[in-house]
């Protein structure tokens, strides 16, 4: 018989790619994983995965097992919340992990809701940029995240998660007081193509938008100032340090005294909101008034709302 325990750890292994990493991810030593994935060895008579300079992979045999291994863990989570249904699920907390943004835009006014509909349910958030929620979920550490779009995520038939779109919401540019594109009325990016650049680092969701956008108008923005909060963003382009694009409910509530926030001519670039949960989890009758009430927050205005709105 197979343990469910140690197919959670083969899908973290095969997710982080080191025994290391994945061992870190579960709360688990190193040795206590190796001898998890021997022991899976050992039920299911193949070798499951293969040792390298790069670190870990699996076998065929392997590969087929995880195959089944998402189908099998999506399972055991609408096991869970029908079980949860059953014995009412009506009091318990809920993990959220969500990026700063999007806890001030949705996670926020969804907890306030939660507050007066379901009281009996508790909220934990967790701040982690768009791109480090989602293997949390995966990993369990959280049961929700608030996730961005960005290159290398999970698609939205990735087995192993339900996502819910939240919001889409456009970037905008932002020039010093002084630049020469601050009297206009919408910005074009390839005018900016000369100029020095202040932006998120590099695998950050938010640095592949920027980027992406600079490349669809045909250069490569010229990052001199990196920064992962778009407070000191601002203010280096109020110091006329350079330019940068910002999502639009970044900018909300924001001393702009010293910049110029213009729209981007054309199709703007677009920061893609979701919720996503463990597959076989959206069910739960802790979790689904959370997604519920997710979606409520989400407002309608000055652009940003629903996805695809």
């Amino acid at each position: 018989m197979i343990e469910a325990r140690r197919l959670h750890i083969l899908r973290a292994v095969a997710d982080h790619r080191t025994v290391t990493a994945a061992a870190a991810a579960l709360y688990l030593t190193p040795s206590a994983v190796s001898q998890q994935l021997a022991a899976l060895e050992q039920e299911t008579g193949h070798r499951l995965v293969e040792r390298g300079a790069r670190g870990v992979r699996l076998t065929p045999a392997g590969e087929i097992l995880l195959s089944h291994t998402n189908a099998v863990l999506a399972q055991l989570e609408r096991a869970a919340a029908e079980l949860a249904a059953y014995g009412s699920g009506a009091a318990g907390t809920v993990t959220v992990a969500a990026f700063a943004t999007g806890i001030g835009l949705v996670v926020a006014p969804a907890i306030a809701r939660l507050a007066e509909a379901r009281p009996g349910i508790r909220i934990r958030v967790r701040d982690a940029e768009g791109d480090a929620s989602l293997p949390m979920v995966l990993d369990r550490q959280v049961d929700v995240a608030v996730a961005v779009e960005y290159r290398g995520a999970p698609g939205a038939d990735d087995p192993r998660l339900t996502r819910v779109p939240l919001y889409a919401e456009p970037f905008d540019a932002v020039v010093p007081l002084t630049h020469r594109l601050a009297g206009t009325d919408r910005v074009r990016l390839a005018e900016l193509a000369k100029d020095p650049w202040i932006g998120p680092y590099p695998g950050n969701p938010c640095h592949d938008v920027v980027v992406l956008a600079c490349e669809h108008a045909g250069f490569q923005p010229r990052l001199e100032h990196s920064s992962d909060d778009f407070r000191a963003v601002v203010a280096l382009a109020s110091a006329g340090a350079g330019v940068a694009l910002v999502p639009r409910s970044a900018l909300r509530g924001m001393d702009l005294a010293g910049v110029v926030i213009r729209p981007v001519d054309g199709t703007p670039p677009t920061r893609r909101v979701f919720a996503a949960v463990r597959c076989g989890a959206e069910d739960h009758p802790l979790i689904r008034p959370v997604l519920q009430a997710l979606g409520e927050a989400v407002p309608v205005e000055d652009g940003t709302g629903p996805d695809g709105a």
